[in-house]
């Protein structure tokens, strides 16, 4: 059984009014590379620890820079709540923290004694 995450041909096609248009060479595909952004970020995972099934990392890595830089990203959420029956607020929590082993003893002091 695979744990890979990929967008629907139903779900694609529900996006593709978002993306911009290809100019000149055309774009991999779409659909391995957003659902590899998805894969990693869902994940918590660096871009070069995307499994191989989604192509080189450097591809979607650079999608996801390039598209955030646009805006994109933003559309497609924007577009997909308009689409919403119901408004209701939806917050999304994009946010990522690493704490240092040491961390939480930061308030003691040296011997571990309470101050």
């Amino acid at each position: 059984m695979s744990n890979l995450y990929w967008l629907s041909e139903d779900q694609m096609a529900r996006l593709r009014p978002y993306f911009p248009k290809s100019h000149g060479v055309p774009r991999v595909d779409d659909r391995r590379v957003l659902s590899g952004i998805i894969f990693v970020n869902r994940n918590g995972l660096r871009w070069s620890d995307a499994p191989k099934e989604y192509g080189p990392p450097k591809t979607f890595y650079n999608r996801w820079k390039r598209w955030s830089d646009m805006g994109v990203f933003a559309r497609i959420m924007t577009g997909l709540a308009a689409e919403a029956p119901e408004n209701k607020t939806i917050s999304i929590d994009a946010t990522y923290l690493k704490a240092h082993r040491t961390a939480s003893s930061l308030r003691l002091k040296k011997g571990g004694v309470d101050a």
